[in-house]
């Protein structure tokens, strides 16, 4: 972004701006390329000022850290919601709001205050590091509270322009935005009888803290993102940081930190790589040199998404957590407890992937190993993105797991949940449209559900001087929020049930990593994507003193006593091992049946398929069944599917139905369509169960008899779709029958592809989702990547047409689709009417373009409602993604400022000429001797029917339907940048 200075003329104002701007970077990530004023209201006595400002975020935002500093106070909110408060001006409030932001129009809102002497407030707002929005006079301020001061709709009547006082680093405040300061502990909500201390604020050159753990001497180690700081060392004396140094071992961007064996282990960026490191003082100078640094495995991935915690196993083993984007390392053991995984979702062909590039099964997964990293073995896999976890008293781990928040309102979203990590664990995250239910009993279901959010460090309470309740309860950071929740753990058979609440909560509160220390307090950090750190510590002062753990549940010790042995047999044989873990089989416990099939895979398929084949106990025969299908290949398919067509639907309930659907379904994927006999005995016995009365059943009924090609199973399922109470259960119809060619009937086309006008409410959608939202005070919205999916799934049906079947569905096609939930675009204000003329000059000039405000002004301009642009838009106008290819900038920004000097025949519109003298115009549908059909709203596909006998005359119409003043409302800078990010093209990931 072009950086520009209020005062050019001061060569040192421009210096020190500088090297403020750099100290920034290092002290929050947040480059000042713009520099914001001081601004309040006209009436310099005001001593009440209500500010807004309306924007509209870039697409994809990630990162959005906004820091407000006012004279006396303010609060701030975004879209109705308070995000931040500063109270005092030396001590700016700094915050990640991303997840605050809606995916169209925004509106910042503050309530500024002042009692006395000078006033003011400065904002600046900085959007994917690019974008910045800062206070200036175009913010709008108002004296009066009642003029809907923090919504979208507004009495603009009330409100004037702010008055700018002056440049951020005039007096009497200074140069505020470089001092560094964490979120106030006062501000910080926690429970009766704790205390929250802040002990330090990270300052200019120390980074953004995103990980931290204590040494053997008690002193804490703390890791800044990226490769541009070192490990820091912080030594506390008498409750307060004495010395803070850094640690010199060629160590950065640690995401695990571990001391065991004498040693320092890291996954981190290191000497060799990003991998994890074993650090040893062998010369105990109390420093980890260069050669005391040992690589024990690289891990190739994304850093968000790459390698993460560390944690020591009550086997001694290392344990390592790894995220979606890290691809699983070489080495590891063929026999390790999971093993065999695949996508396993049965569908017809689906779009391409949208996540991580390595988000491929086992996904997010954790590896263990010995002390010197010799053997490895993968543990567990299948989740999202977890970035901690840690293991209880009774030595069992958990991991708190991120959602994919794209999602939102999709039937493949699920929330963030505590999941407990057993040997040889599958979650069933997968990428895109092929996420497993919780049902799939080839995978494990949550501890919990949590909600919406970005999980990030956990940590149980056993070593705290909390009372036993806390003790006892794991902690979990949502970094998203800003808030602790404690997971209360209730055992129940051999794993375990949970029931979460809020611990700790502030704003900006951006959590990265707890522990607890020596001292038995709770210590944790913030920090992360460039935003402010802060060390606090949360002390107990109440008079509850902190006991043993409670008395053992000894029937749940026996359970997970049992699960431990079946788990021993994961990845061994053992000529025992069948007789000893059949029973478990029939286990009503999952994770006891999950253990016993995943010890049946380990043994020789040899010593027990027969026995599979043979069992007739419904859930030991489904469990033996699904082992089986994950075992052999398609030599085996007949007798495997003969055998489940002896377990009777009449016979099971509905969670057995389920399973035997499932067994069926990865029978189809892994090996491959069965003999057209045995395909008429599935539609045989699934004719039966289709439609069914609950919606899981219809899910995989209908995904079964679609992928099989079953007549009538489309007709059932659009029915299904148009009755269907819920967005997730139409997606899930939408997305089956989208890449569906055969058995279609015309009206079945006409309904499927009438959904896409249909319009959507938040109330279409499951409580709990509206819940999660609730939790963190915010509206539902939709999920970022809801309309691409709208987008690509019709794309793809339109695809599977006939030109017949085009050509009679031209009005619903030529309809452009309901979108997601979001705000309108962003009202702008007239600013000239351009000529060709103004541009003369700037046309042949070669300077570079600001490409991201051109994308802006794209948007704004609503472009996007008649042009497909990368994967994007409508489809009224034509095709501009390779606009930059065939045209100069000299033509597109003709074709934009003068649309009706050149007018494709496939784009422009008609007038009818009536008998009465009335015309009609629009784009001319179809004619003949009976009618003339004019469709007169193309974004719409309002129609109008004509008979032919009263037009008198039907010519071209010589104006274009494209408006010509769409960009009268940018700025000359951005009517280039629209150009130059036309001519650019779209990139794929768009």
């Amino acid at each position: 972004m072009n950086s520009k200075l209020r005062f050019p003329g001061k060569i040192l104002l421009f210096i020190r701006r500088i090297l403020f701007a750099l100290l920034l970077c290092n002290a929050a990530a947040s480059i000042l390329a713009q520099t914001p004023d001081w601004i309040w209201h006209a009436n310099t006595n005001a001593q009440s000022v209500f500010f807004r400002k309306s924007f509209r975020t870039p697409p994809l935002l990630w990162n959005a850290r906004l820091t407000v500093s006012a004279d006396d106070s303010a609060e701030v909110f975004l879209n109705g919601v308070s995000v931040a408060r500063c109270t005092d001006y030396k001590n700016p409030i700094r915050s990640e709001v991303s997840v605050r932001l809606n995916q169209g129009e925004n509106v910042i809102a503050i309530h500024g205050e002042n009692k006395s002497g000078n006033a003011g407030l400065l904002v600046h707002f900085n959007l994917n590091g690019q974008t910045n929005l800062i206070s200036d006079s175009s913010w709008l301020a108002s004296t009066n509270e009642e003029a809907g001061w923090n919504t979208l709709n507004f009495n603009s009547a009330q409100w004037q322009h702010a008055s700018a006082i002056g440049p951020h680093g005039i007096l009497p405040w200074g140069d505020v935005l470089v001092k560094a300061a964490a979120t106030a502990p006062e501000s910080l909500t926690v429970p009766a009888d704790f205390k929250v201390e802040l002990l330090r604020s990270a300052q200019a050159g120390e980074g953004s803290w995103i990980c931290m753990t204590f040494d053997p001497k008690g002193r804490l180690i703390i890791s800044p993102e990226g490769d541009a700081h070192p490990l820091l060392r912080i030594t506390m004396k008498d409750r307060a940081v004495s010395q803070v140094e850094p640690v010199p071992a060629p160590i950065h961007y640690a995401m695990g930190l571990l001391y065991a064996f004498d040693s320092l282990y890291v996954s981190a960026h290191g000497p060799k790589g990003a991998g994890l490191y074993r650090l040893i003082d062998r010369n105990n100078n109390d420093q980890f040199d260069p050669d005391e640094v040992q690589l024990l495995k690289n891990f190739e991935g994304g850093s968000e998404h790459g390698y993460h915690a560390l944690a020591l196993g009550p086997d001694k083993k290392i344990y390592v957590l790894n995220g979606n984007g890290t691809k699983l390392p070489t080495g590891v053991s063929p026999r390790s407890p999971l093993r065999n995984y695949a996508e396993d979702m049965l569908s017809l062909p689906t779009r391409e992937s949208n996540d991580q590039d390595g988000a491929r099964p086992p996904a997010s997964y954790i590896l263990r190993t010995d002390a010197e990293g010799k053997d490895w073995e993968l543990f567990a896999g299948g989740m999202r993105n977890a970035y901690d976890f840690d293991f209880n008293p009774e030595g069992e781990l958990f991991a708190f797991d991120s959602d994919m928040e794209w999602d939102w309102g999709t039937p493949w979203y699920r929330a963030t949940r505590i999941v407990h990590c057993v040997s040889g664990a599958e979650f069933g995250w997968r990428d895109g449209t092929r996420v497993w239910p919780d049902y799939y009993f080839d995978s494990l279901p949550p501890v919990v559900y949590v909600g919406i959010g970005s999980p990030t460090g956990v940590k149980f309470g056993t070593k705290s001087n909390f009372p036993a309740k806390y003790r006892e309860a794991l902690f979990a950071m949502d970094w998203s929020y800003g808030r602790i929740v404690t997971v209360h753990l209730k055992a129940g058979g051999s794993s375990y049930t949970g029931q979460w609440e809020t611990f700790l909560q502030g704003k900006p509160l951006n959590l990265t990593s707890l522990n607890f220390g020596p001292d038995g307090a709770m210590y944790f950090i913030t920090g992360g994507r460039g935003t402010q750190s802060g060390l606090y510590r949360v002390s107990y002062n109440g008079k509850e003193r902190a006991v043993a753990k409670t008395a053992v549940d000894a029937k749940a010790l026996e359970s997970r006593n049992l699960r431990h042995q079946l788990e021993a047999l994961h990845g061994r044989e053992d000529r025992k091992a069948v007789d000893f873990l059949w029973p478990f089989l029939s286990s009503k416990d999952r994770f006891l049946q999950f253990a016993a099939r995943v010890a049946l895979e380990s043994q020789k398929v040899e010593n027990w398929k027969s026995q599979a084949l043979l069992e007739r106990k419904p859930d030991a025969s489904l469990a033996a069944l699904l082992a089986l299908v994950r075992s052999t290949g398609r030599e085996m398919q007949n007798e495997i599917l003969s055998a489940l067509f002896q377990l009777g639907f009449d016979r099971l309930s509905e969670p057995q139905k389920l399973e035997k659907l499932r067994v069926l379904e990865l029978s189809l994927i892994r090996e491959g369509k069965p003999s057209s006999e045995m395909v008429n005995r599935i539609f045989l016995e699934l004719n039966r169960e289709f439609p069914a009365s609950s919606w899981p059943l219809n899910r995989e009924l209908s995904r079964i008899l679609l992928f099989l090609g079953r007549p009538h199973t489309i007709p059932e399922m659009v029915v299904l779709l148009d009755t269907a109470p819920a967005v997730e259960e139409q997606m899930h119809y939408v997305e089956q029958l989208r890449n569906a060619r055969e058995g279609w009937s015309m009206e079945d086309r006409k309904l499927f592809f009438s959904w896409w006008q249909k319009p959507r409410s938040s109330k279409e959608h499951p409580p709990e989702l509206l819940k999660y939202f609730q939790d963190v005070g915010r509206s539902y919205v939709d999920g970022a990547w809801f309309d691409r999916y709208l987008r690509d799934f019709r794309r793809d049906a339109i695809a599977t047409l006939s030109p017949e079947e085009k050509s009679e569905l031209t009005s619903l096609l030529n309809t452009p689709l309901k979108g997601s939930l979001q705000v309108p675009f962003r009202t702008r204000n007239f600013v000239r009417e351009w000529k060709m003329e103004d541009f003369a000059s700037e046309l042949g000039q070669q300077s570079p373009r600001n490409v991201e405000r051109g994308r802006q002004a794209f948007v704004d301009t609503q472009c996007l409602m008649c042009h497909r642009f990368g994967n994007d838009g409508g489809v009224v106008g034509p095709e501009l993604t390779a606009a930059g290819s065939k045209y100069s900038a000299r033509d597109i920004l003709e074709s934009i400022l003068e649309p009706s000097k050149v007018i494709s025949d496939q784009y422009g519109n008609s007038i009818a000429t009536l008998k009465d003298g009335d015309s009609i115009t629009g784009r001319l549908v179809s004619q003949n001797d009976e009618e003339v059909v004019i469709e007169t709203d193309r974004l719409n596909g309002t129609q109008e029917k004509i008979p032919r006998k009263n037009v008198t005359e039907l010519k071209p119409s010589p104006i274009s339907p494209m408006p010509d003043d769409l960009v009268n409302v940018l700025s000359k800078e951005e009517v280039l940048d629209l150009v130059a990010y036309i001519r650019a093209g779209s990139p794929a990931s768009q």
